[in-house]
């Protein structure tokens, strides 16, 4: 056989049988004699046939597996987001099938089709995706439940559980704003992000809102991980030195920033200058995670809990899971101020 997934009429048409037949014996129902159930089954092993949610379906059950598909795991909102997910799956003795789709989501598709092969009762996609059209007609099909537990929205006709992106930014610049910072920047995120997009829309929209300048050149595109976020902050702040607060797009590119700016020989933070230092630069992070702990001074942070996030989703799926009819609902986890010494 050629490489191309093996469907139940490849394995009647290989054994010689019906569909029917084939179907029986997967569900372990009718009439079916001993050498015909043990010549499918020799065939099933044969094509590597996998026993998919058609077979759960047929026995009448579920599988009692949940996938999530998340862009990349060592992200702190995910690490969050998929524990809390997980405790509510676990408490109703569902497991947690992972799959990582790659910063890009160029994977997405793969990881879909492999959780709908290994028939999973429901599936969860974490962080905005600009169309999900396409997974959305494959999950109807196939009667799997889909759920977007996103960071932004555009998920039409899907249950989606999110924060709220233009609130946390409008809260975390009014804060600084507050705290009589005039020139702010805005770092991090890549440009075909959903999440940054809404995110730049509250800040700018803040900005304009108090008389403030929207300045493009203080709008830092960058990735999330510590070393590039740290670079982008010190490059940043070495051009351009009357900054006096950024707002970082993630919890990790805080965390760089952090480091970014003491390499240009500043301060974190908004309190009196200590006197190796020749000024202070705050910062606050439009998400949390335990390493906003760890540094001195503490990292201030706008957060959505992403473990009520991962509550809220599982809750919802497994609603959906248990066949109850309601409308498509917009589920959205208010930010909270998580105030701390670095703003």
């Amino acid at each position: 056989m050629s490489s191309k997934k093996i469907t139940i009429t490849d394995v009647a048409l290989q054994a010689g049988v019906s569909v029917a037949t084939v179907s029986l014996v997967l569900s372990g129902k009718g009439r079916i004699s001993a050498a015909t159930a043990l010549r499918v089954n020799q065939t099933i092993d044969e094509l590597g046939f996998v026993r998919n949610r058609q077979a759960s379906a047929l026995r009448g059950g579920e599988s009692g597996v949940v996938g999530l598909i998340v862009r990349d795991i060592c992200e702190p909102f995910y690490a969050q987001m998929t524990a809390g997910l997980s405790e509510i799956l676990e408490a109703a003795g569902k497991v947690l099938f992972l799959l990582q789709s790659g910063p890009s989501g160029k994977g997405l598709q793969r990881c879909f089709d492999t959780l709908l092969t290994h028939g999973v009762d429901g599936i969860v996609i974490a962080d905005g995706v600009h169309s999900l059209s396409g997974l959305q007609k494959q999950a109807q099909e196939q009667q799997v439940p889909l759920i977007c537990a996103a960071r932004s929205g555009g998920a039409d006709g899907l249950d989606v559980v999110r924060a709220d992106n233009v609130l946390t930014a409008k809260m975390a610049t009014e804060y600084l704003i507050n705290r009589g910072h005039k020139q702010i920047a805005y770092l991090g995120g890549l440009s075909d992000s959903l999440t940054r997009a809404e995110r730049l829309g509250g800040f700018c929209a803040t900005l304009l809102q108090y008389g403030l300048p929207f300045r493009s050149e203080w709008i830092i595109e960058c990735d999330y991980q510590h070393k590039i976020a740290a670079d982008a902050a010190e490059a940043l702040l070495r051009r351009y030195p009357k900054i006096s607060a950024i707002v970082c797009h993630k919890a990790s590119v805080a965390m760089g920033a952090y480091f970014g700016v003491l390499r240009t020989g500043n301060q974190v933070g908004s309190g009196a200058v200590n006197h190796f230092f020749e000024r202070q630069v705050a910062l606050i992070g439009l998400e949390d995670s335990p390493e906003a702990e760890l540094t001195e001074p503490r990292l201030t942070t706008i957060a959505s809990s992403a473990r009520d996030i991962g509550h809220a989703t599982a809750k919802r799926l497994l609603m959906r899971i248990a066949g109850q009819v309601f409308d498509v609902q917009n589920i959205i986890v208010p930010p909270v101020l998580i105030e701390r010494e670095s703003a």
